[in-house]
């Protein structure tokens, strides 16, 4: 069966492209190089996974271009909670991942301009989201994969690609405005209730190896704040986010 096109909101213009594109690459090309302006909204044909990307130009500094990529995750949040039923709820692991019921079903990634304007923000920014609508290998028996899942086989199974895609498109404008309007820190409270570890034990994969201690939550750029225990020094770390941000897609980073 023909899957239709997405239709979107006024105020996004929708550019699809092949399957086998990186929505992400194909949108940061074209933004570079001025084909993709703000509120150019890049998806991918591909019915397996929901891939799309966003262009913007923000007014505001370089320096909180990171609050684009929680904003992102909080609206994707929302926008599967209306389509998808309850069992289906996402949780973040920092900085970038989305899970359900503990595996990996998707990512958020960000990039800005190097060239600023004279208000020293980003020429443009692109924030972009994969989720993992059916699996990859086709059918697999329960528990085969634990790191890993999709939207359908976690309850999603009515879902396809164009109804999630125009969701996110719709409440990434909703959150917009309210960033806006309200500031980052609705963004930030919304994205910590929904952190993997908050104020709790946590683990993080850094550069120098596994950092351990409890999530105190985020500074003002997005870093994360982790106390190691006693054992360790009892200090309080700032995890980088630049640091720890994937550069690669979901597929590839799981590769």
């Amino acid at each position: 069966m023909l899957t239709p096109d997405p239709t979107f909101p006024p105020l996004l213009t929708g550019h699809a492209v092949p399957a086998s594109a990186d929505v992400f690459e194909d949108a940061c090309r074209g933004a570079q190089d001025g084909r993709f302006g703000a509120g150019d909204f890049v998806w991918s044909r591909r019915t397996d996974t929901v891939s799309l990307a966003l262009v913007l130009e923000p007014e505001v500094p370089a320096s909180r271009s990171f609050e684009m990529l929680f904003l992102t995750m909080v609206a994707a949040n929302d926008a599967l909670g209306a389509i998808t039923p309850p069992e289906t709820a996402l949780t973040f692991l920092w900085p970038d991942v989305f899970k359900v019921n503990g595996a990996k079903v998707g990512r958020a990634r960000l990039a800005t301009s190097d060239e600023l304007d004279d208000d020293g923000a980003p020429l443009w920014l692109t924030v972009a989201l994969e989720f993992r609508l059916a699996p990859l290998d086709g059918p697999l028996e329960p528990g085969e994969t634990p790191d890993r899942t999709s939207l359908i086989d976690e309850g999603a199974v009515d879902l396809d690609r164009t109804q999630v895609i125009e969701s996110l498109s719709r409440h990434l404008l909703t959150w917009i405005h309210s960033w806006d309007v309200d500031g980052f820190a609705p963004v930030l409270d919304n994205w910590l209730f929904r952190a993997e570890g908050y104020r709790g034990a946590h683990a993080v994969e850094s550069v120098g190896g596994v950092v351990e201690g409890t999530f105190l939550g985020l500074d003002e750029e997005g870093n994360l704040l982790i106390k190691r225990d006693a054992a360790s020094g009892g200090d309080t770390l700032s995890l980088r986010l630049r640091e720890h941000l994937s550069s690669h897609s979901l597929e590839a980073s799981e590769a």
